[in-house]
C-alpha cells in the first residue's frame, strides 16, 4: 500500500513538472522565434551567401572559396580595415572596461543621491544616439570650430586644422569619443553589481585576515559579480567591433587613406554600394568569427579572477 502511494506520488511529481517544462518552453516560444529569425538565420545566410556571387538582383552564383582567396590576397582596403578595427577594439575595448569598472567602484562610495546623480551623467552618452555630434562640433574643420579657435586664439595656430581629415590627429579623436559612448552599458551594469555583492563576505575576509582594499577587491567583489563581468566585457566586444557610424559620419567613407575605415563601414560600402552581397558576406562572417576568438579570449581571462597566486 505505501509503494502504491509512493508511487502515485512520484507519478503525480513527474506530470507537475512536466506541465511547469511546457508552460515555460510555451513561454519562450515567441522569444525564441523572433531570436531564430533575427538573429540565427541571418547568421547562417551570411555564411551560405559567403559562398556565392549575388548582387540581390540577379540568380546567386556558387563560387566555392572564391570570395575567401580574394578577400586575403587581392583586398588591400579589407587589410586596412581589419588593422583599423583591431586597433579600436585593443585599445578602446579593455581600457572602455577597466574605466567602467573602476567609475563604478568609485562611484558606488558615494552617498546615493550623488551616486544616482553621477551614474545618469555617466550613463547619458549612452542614451542619446547622435551624441558625438557634439564632438563634431568641437573639432569642426573651420576657424568656428571650438578646439580651431582656442588654438588659434592662443597664437598656437594660424590655419585651421582638419581634425577628421588628417590622419594624425582622427584615429585618436574617435577612440576617445567611442571611450566617452561605449562605457555606459558597462558602466551601468557594473553599478548595479557592485550594489548587490553581499556585504557580509567583506565581514568574512576581514576575520580571514584581508586587510587591503585590492585584496578585498580582487578576492570578493570581482569574483561576487563574475557574471556582470561577463555581461560587460561581451558588451564591450559589441561596441568595439560594430564602430561603423560613428566613423562614417565624422570622418567620411572613405577616409583619407581609410585611416579610420573600420570593418563595418567597409560592409556596409561593399553591401549596399557595391551590392556585392556575396562578398560583403563573406566580411562579416570573419568578422562573426573573430568577435567569437576575442569572446573566448576574454572569458578565459576573466575567469582568472580571484585566483590566489600561491596556487
Amino acid at each position: 500500500m505505501i509503494n502504491a502511494l509512493n508511487k502515485t506520488k512520484v507519478t503525480a511529481g513527474k506530470k507537475r513538472e512536466l506541465s511547469e517544462n511546457a508552460m515555460y518552453a510555451i513561454i519562450l516560444v515567441p522569444f525564441l522565434s523572433f531570436f531564430f529569425l533575427f538573429t540565427v538565420l541571418p547568421i547562417l545566410s551570411s555564411i551560405v551567401l559567403s559562398f556565392f556571387d549575388y548582387d540581390m538582383v540577379s540568380t546567386p552564383i556558387f563560387t566555392g572559396l572564391e570570395n575567401y582567396i580574394r578577400l586575403f590576397t587581392g583586398d588591400s582596403t579589407f587589410m586596412t580595415v581589419f588593422v583599423n578595427t583591431l586597433k579600436f577594439s585593443v585599445i578602446t575595448g579593455p581600457l572602455g572596461f577597466l574605466l567602467s569598472f573602476l567609475l563604478a567602484w568609485m562611484i558606488n562610495e558615494f552617498h546615493p543621491v550623488l551616486r544616482t546623480i553621477l551614474t545618469f551623467l555617466f550613463y547619458a552618452p549612452a542614451l542619446v544616439g547622435n551624441a558625438y555630434f557634439i564632438w563634431q562640433i568641437l573639432f569642426s574643420g573651420d576657424s568656428f570650430g571650438y578646439a580651431n579657435n582656442f588654438l588659434i586664439s592662443l597664437g598656437l595656430i594660424t590655419e585651421p586644422i582638419q581634425w577628421f581629415k588628417n590622419p594624425e590627429y582622427n584615429m585618436i579623436i574617435i577612440m576617445i569619443i567611442q571611450l566617452w559612448m561605449g562605457m555606459g552599458v558597462s558602466f551601468l551594469s557594473n553599478i548595479a553589481g557592485l550594489q548587490n555583492v553581499n556585504t557580509e563576505l567583506y565581514e568574512a575576509g576581514a576575520i580571514d585576515g584581508i586587510r587591503s582594499r585590492w585584496h578585498e577587491l580582487w578576492y570578493i567583489t570581482l569574483p561576487s559579480m563574475k557574471e556582470i563581468l561577463f555581461f560587460s566585457a561581451i558588451m564591450q566586444i559589441q561596441a568595439v567591433f560594430s564602430i561603423g557610424t560613428i566613423v562614417t559620419t565624422l570622418a567620411g567613407y572613405p577616409s583619407v587613406n581609410n585611416s579610420v575605415d573600420t570593418i563595418v563601414s567597409y560592409i556596409a560600402d561593399v553591401g549596399t554600394t557595391r551590392y556585392e552581397m556575396g562578398y560583403a558576406s563573406t566580411i562579416s562572417v570573419i568578422l562573426f568569427t573573430v568577435i567569437l576568438f576575442f569572446r573566448y579570449v576574454v572569458i578565459a581571462l576573466l575567469k582568472l579572477v580571484g585566483k590566489s597566486d600561491s596556487k
